[in-house]
């Protein structure tokens, strides 16, 4: 399998960071399914393997702590540019997310973060009304029972965690 560059652009703070040596699972039209460490040491988490629904405009993922257990699934809404030339993928993070805890308790976070970039002109009006509608769709799946979508739960399957990182 092809390994993509693999970039995620923040807009706050303003910074692009290549995550190309993220393993990569997976890779079809529709979904690229990874396997990472956090980029610098933290305590709160360890690692994640995630799912990025490329034409849903969603990245969800499973964070793990260093002791492979699982702390909660993370919803980032990104808008997925595809340069094929390149064979380049820049996850563009539109701010808002949204955690799962493991006993279902859904926290919906940086909306404030939303707002600020609109008013600094950090992403356009479409940008951020893409950003809401995805972020509202999403929604009712999680509160439809419908998360995390089959595809997730296939990959968990095979996957099961984090052990299979070179420490």
């Amino acid at each position: 399998m092809q390994k993509p560059v693999l970039l995620r652009k923040r807009f706050i703070p303003c910074e692009i960071t290549d995550i190309t040596g993220d393993e990569l699972l997976f890779r079809n039209e529709r979904l690229l399914v990874t396997r990472w460490k956090a980029i610098k040491p933290r305590t709160d988490f360890f690692g994640g393997i995630s799912y990025t629904l490329l034409n849903e405009g969603i990245k969800l993922s499973r964070f793990y702590n260093e002791q492979d257990i699982f702390l909660y699934w993370y919803c980032d809404i990104i808008d997925v540019l595809y340069n094929g030339d390149k064979d380049e993928y820049t996850f563009e993070d539109l701010l808002v997310d949204v955690m799962i805890l493991p006993d279902g308790t859904v926290k919906v976070l940086d909306a404030d973060e939303l707002a600020e970039a609109l008013e600094k002109g950090l992403v356009s009006t479409e940008q951020a009304c893409r950003a809401l509608r995805t972020l509202n769709k999403f929604l009712k799946l999680v509160y439809n029972n419908e998360f995390p979508p089959e595809e997730c739960k296939e990959w968990d399957m095979k996957i099961g965690s984090l052990s299979r990182f070179p420490r």
